[in-house]
């Protein structure tokens, strides 16, 4: 009786604390931004150029990079011309679905194609220049940029085995290396570029077909050589972005029903260290994940939590979790923020009685 008493104490006091934190975060649904068109229920990755304060969605509905003032929350325009939704047997499959992850280089929007292509748009005219093939057969996914040495980095996580490919942002965007991932047996994800040390951090969510141990391929862009692996377990990360003191945030898609029904958990790291720094409980189930350095916050966005899709907000200083803010269907995988303003957007699709819009959250 006195280790029940005590068990239900402890819950009661975590759970106080925890509401006591979420009060202090205050981040709230302060906009919705319609999406023209089809009704959206297919989308990937978004992205938002901070200099211009644009926000970019790969809408595979519409076949396009939509385009919104990330400023004044307004649909500003879309760039046409991808696959959209790609079928197998009848079935819309991710795989060879696009556009995918999408971001700006200078007066450029790179996107991934599900036709396993690079797109190039004109961010004046949003019109496609130019089209680089990746050498494979299924969609070109997640991706990140090398400003220093002008390299576009992009994973091929459908191919079997996955690469990452490296391409020169140069006139003539020469090929400059694929690594071949073949311990990565259920893909690569999400690639970014740490300005600290000029390598490429990407997150793998299985390695030789460990259903718990994932891990972080840390890359030279410049040789397109694997410097290291650093091992995650009880994870599966798909998301990954930087937060401060070396810090790097993991979107863990362990939500309690997979990996040996792993409780959902966040995982935090540090590149200097490659070890983990923090494991988030009672947040997890997540995809995309992205940091704010005016809020400090990480954001998850966690589809698939056991009581169902929700935003997740953690401080970046303690590593804690301060809130959680529950979303209405729409298959809630993809976050971006604007640190001029430190509004978060997430876009929900139509199904499961979702609002297809982009919904902004501000404190």
């Amino acid at each position: 009786m006195r280790v029940k008493c005590s068990l239900l104490m402890a819950t009661a006091l975590a759970a106080a604390s925890f509401a006591a934190t979420a009060g202090a975060a205050e981040l709230k649904k302060i906009a919705e931004i319609a999406i023209p068109g089809t009704p959206m229920d297919s989308f990937d990755i978004s992205f938002v150029d901070q200099k211009t304060q644009r926000y970019y969605l790969a809408d595979r509905n519409n076949k396009a990079v939509d385009v919104f003032d990330a400023k004044d929350n307004k649909f500003i325009g879309r760039a046409e011309g991808f696959v959209g939704v790609g079928m197998v047997d009848g079935k819309p499959a991710s795989s060879v679905s696009g556009p995918n992850g999408v971001l700006v280089i200078g007066d450029q929007i790179w996107a991934g194609d599900g036709d396993s292509t690079i797109k190039i748009i004109d961010i004046k005219t949003l019109k496609i220049v130019e089209t680089i093939p990746s050498g494979g057969q299924k969609r070109a996914n997640e991706m990140t940029y090398d400003p220093k040495d002008q390299i576009f980095i992009i994973g091929m996580q459908n191919e079997k085995p996955p690469f990452t490919l490296m391409v020169s942002t140069k006139p003539g965007h020469k090929i400059i290396g694929k690594l071949m991932m073949p311990d990565a047996t259920d893909g690569n994800e999400q690639p970014v570029y740490n300005p600290a040390d000029g390598l490429v951090y990407q997150s793998i969510p299985q390695l030789k077909n460990e259903e718990k141990k994932g891990g972080v391929a840390v890359i030279d862009p410049r040789t397109a050589k694997l410097v290291k692996i650093l091992d995650v377990e009880n994870c599966s990360p798909n998301g990954l972005a930087f937060g401060p003191d070396g810090n790097f945030v993991l979107g863990c898609t362990a939500d309690g029903k997979k990996m040996d029904k792993s409780p959902p958990i966040i995982t935090v790291m540090n590149f200097k260290t490659g070890k983990v720094v923090a494991n988030v409980p009672e947040i997890g189930a997540a995809d995309m994940v992205a940091y704010s350095k005016k809020n400090n916050q990480y954001y998850t966005a966690s589809r698939a939590m056991p009581e169902g899709p929700v935003l997740g907000v953690i401080d970046a200083k303690t590593n804690k979790l301060v809130q959680k803010i529950a979303l209405k269907g729409g298959n809630p995988h993809s976050v971006g923020v604007n640190d001029n303003n430190g509004h978060v957007f997430v876009p929900v699709g139509a199904q499961g009685g979702g609002c297809s819009c982009i919904q902004v959250y501000g404190m």
